[in-house]
């Protein structure tokens, strides 16, 4: 193709060379927010397929039932507790006549009656021989306590009846015939709960990162629009300008994406000790993997270059009115009319409150596009009303320049106004710990009426034996098996000494076969943890966000001086203090910053209505608002930040001012 041929590629690389101290800045700047989108979107690709790769660790242990004459071997799974975490317990027999029976994942050989095979973290249960270490193959996570125990076919533990609980979804499993240990995914546990909550949280930080990446590729374009407006002019066909356009884009797109990349390599055995369902994660779960990273690679690049080629519209068609800096035609009405026909849109797909997950990923994509298209509306009639009520040149200026260049304001306070989305939508959320059932030194059992008076004798006589002193009583909770019978009482062993709580767990177990001794607080385990979870997920979200709208407004600030370098240095000639010009760059900034992130976590209210009142009134989490409040402030200090930041350069600008040959 001629538009990309030798010619345009050595212009372009001239360009960029030439281009001078500030040329240099605004091509690094690029760079950098190239960069910071790559390893960004690297990171949470890597957190969704991550979660994918826990799930399939514990697929094993959600067993298929097999057909009689198919059956190798039972499989019943359970959950026991040791210093208040969470211990699997797998318990399997081989069956007589059935063939060989398989090994298990992470295991050489099927276990032999009486055989404990244990996780690394776990190393010994109840004071049993280990017969072997599990391998990564049967665990989720480095951390997770899990353990194989071997039985024979007609034991207790492998033929009893195991209850189901709602608040436990897949840590009981009553006894199955199986074939293989190949397993299925569980179709509404928790794993599939946090799969939904990676898909959430990366579409409310992806989306900023798609507009910071698309905004770099438009940094200093007054400079190069003038360039390239100068070379058409000159002669130049539209298509060779727009492959430098295109080339310029290319070239330090993949520079930053490069240098992401590496920043990504360099965090990953960082992210894998970030502690999340319960423990850190194996370095490989995180890798996206080759075609993945190409894709994000081929996607930041080609959403640079289609940016820097579509805003290279006005040079091809008109350069005349780019040299003679024409004003630019207002934004139009039709902008919020799409903003308000999507905020419609998805109250009537989210009203009944049972939208799937993947549909309102999309939605929220949806809600930040619309919002993006309305931005740059909103900045300008904000600007028209400025500068009509405008008392002082610094809110003249300022209302003038958000007037004439609204797009340019909008990128500098896009990255704060889509985190104020992400932080509207999370406000309504509440991730209070649900209540206990029981205390958390009470230990409990379930039992058929008629058998609770011998268990509680058993209890008595164990703990004796333990040397643990504690209440026995029975009453009519459902604490420990969850079935809800009205023909099932509870025994509960109530501790005098919370540090002999574990002491007591050990005694008790077996009392009843296939249940572990729990307390109250650890009935709904998964339920909280996966809370915690949420909580710090919300944080990682807000943090993101609001890291990526400080670097957006600190390059957005240094690329408008650069842009408007010849703007500043005739003001100044003219007689305009820089204190003046500087009050006037705040005031651009910061009114369209608090009017946008308004609207925009309001709008994060709507959308989260839906999905948080439909069943029933939230309960506000006074702690997160607070965290949300203090999210804010370190986000306009960021946004002024970013602007004191580049006051030197501004400095450096003007005492370089006079009319300039481009």
């Amino acid at each position: 193709m001629r538009a990309l041929d030798r010619t345009t590629c050595t212009l372009t690389w001239r360009l960029l060379r030439g281009g001078g101290r500030n040329g240099r800045l605004a091509t690094l700047l690029s760079v950098v927010a190239a960069a910071v989108c790559t390893m960004l979107l690297l990171l949470c690709v890597a957190a969704n397929l991550g979660f994918a790769e826990r799930a399939a660790g514990s697929d094993w242990r959600n067993p298929v039932q097999a057909d009689a004459s198919e059956a190798v071997a039972v499989q019943a799974v359970g959950t026991a507790f040791a210093d208040g975490q969470p211990v699997t317990v797998v318990d399997v027999a081989a069956l007589p006549g059935g063939g060989e029976a398989p090994a298990p994942p992470g295991m050489p050989r099927f276990p032999e009656p009486g055989e404990v095979w244990t996780s690394p973290a776990l190393g010994t249960l109840h004071g049993r021989d280990t017969a072997g270490t599990l391998g990564p193959e049967a665990l989720t996570r480095p951390g997770e306590k899990v353990a194989v125990v071997g039985h024979r076919a007609g034991a207790p533990e492998v033929t009893t009846e195991r209850g189901t609980d709602p608040r436990r979804s897949g840590d009981l499993v009553t006894p199955t015939p199986v074939a293989d240990f190949t397993g299925e995914r569980v179709a509404d546990g928790f794993a599939v709960q946090y799969q939904d909550l990676a898909k959430i949280c990366t579409v409310l930080v992806a989306m900023p990162l798609v507009l910071l990446g698309a905004s770099s590729a438009r940094l200093s374009v007054s400079r190069r629009d003038s360039r390239l407006a100068t070379l058409r002019l000159l002669g130049a066909e539209p298509s060779r300008i727009t492959g430098m356009t295109a080339v310029e884009a290319l070239l330090t797109a993949a520079a930053g994406a490069v240098a992401g990349t590496l920043g990504y390599l360099a965090m990953l055995p960082l992210a894998a000790e970030v502690p999340v369902g319960g423990g850190s994660w194996y370095v490989a779960d995180l890798w996206v993997g080759v075609p993945v990273l190409a894709a994000v690679l081929a996607g930041v690049v080609l959403t640079a270059t289609a940016s820097a080629v579509v805003g290279l519209r006005q040079v091809v068609v008109g350069p005349l009115g780019v040299v003679r800096r024409s004003r630019p035609p207002r934004m139009s009405l039709v902008r919020a009319l799409v903003f308000v026909g999507v905020l419609v849109g998805y109250w009537q797909f989210t009203r009944s409150g049972r939208t799937e997950v993947g549909v309102i990923v999309y939605l929220f994509g949806a809600v930040f596009l619309a919002l993006s298209v309305v931005g740059p509306w909103v900045v300008g009639m904000l600007g028209a009303l400025v500068a009509r009520s405008a008392r002082r040149a610094p809110g003249l200026l300022a209302g003038r320049r958000l007037l004439d260049d609204p797009k340019s304001a909008w990128r500098g306070v896009s990255g704060l106004t889509l985190a104020a989305f992400a932080a509207g939508v999370f406000a309504l959320f509440s991730f209070s710990g649900a209540p206990p059932w029981g205390a958390p030194d009470r230990l409990a059992l379930a039992v058929p009426k008629g058998q609770a008076a011998a268990v509680e004798q058993e209890f008595e006589d164990r703990l004796e034996r333990a040397g643990v002193e504690a209440r026995i009583a029975t009453d009519d909770d459902w604490v420990a098996t969850g079935t809800g019978e009205r023909d099932e009482q509870q025994v509960t062993a109530t501790v005098a000494d919370r540090a002999q709580l574990d002491a007591a767990r050990e005694a008790l177990v077996g009392v009843v076969p296939g249940q572990y001794p729990i307390t109250g607080t650890e009935t709904a385990w998964q339920r909280q943890q996966f809370q915690t979870d949420s909580r710090l997920a919300m944080f990682a979200v807000l943090g993101a966000s609001f890291a990526i709208a400080a670097t957006s407004a600190g390059v957005t600030a240094a690329s408008t001086v650069l842009d408007r370098r010849r703007t500043y240095g005739l003001l100044h000639l003219a007689g305009t203090p820089l204190r003046v010009l500087d009050a006037a760059r705040r005031t651009e900034t910061a009114l369209p910053a608090l009017v946008l992130t308004g609207a925009a976590l309001v709008t994060g209210f709507f959308c989260a209505a839906p999905l948080t009142f439909a069943g029933g009134e939230p309960e506000f989490d006074t702690g997160s608002i607070a965290i949300l409040t203090g999210c804010f402030v370190l986000g306009f200090a960021g946004l002024l930040g970013a602007s004191a930041a580049s006051r030197p350069l501004l400095r450096s600008v003007v005492a370089e001012s006079g009319p300039r040959p481009d």
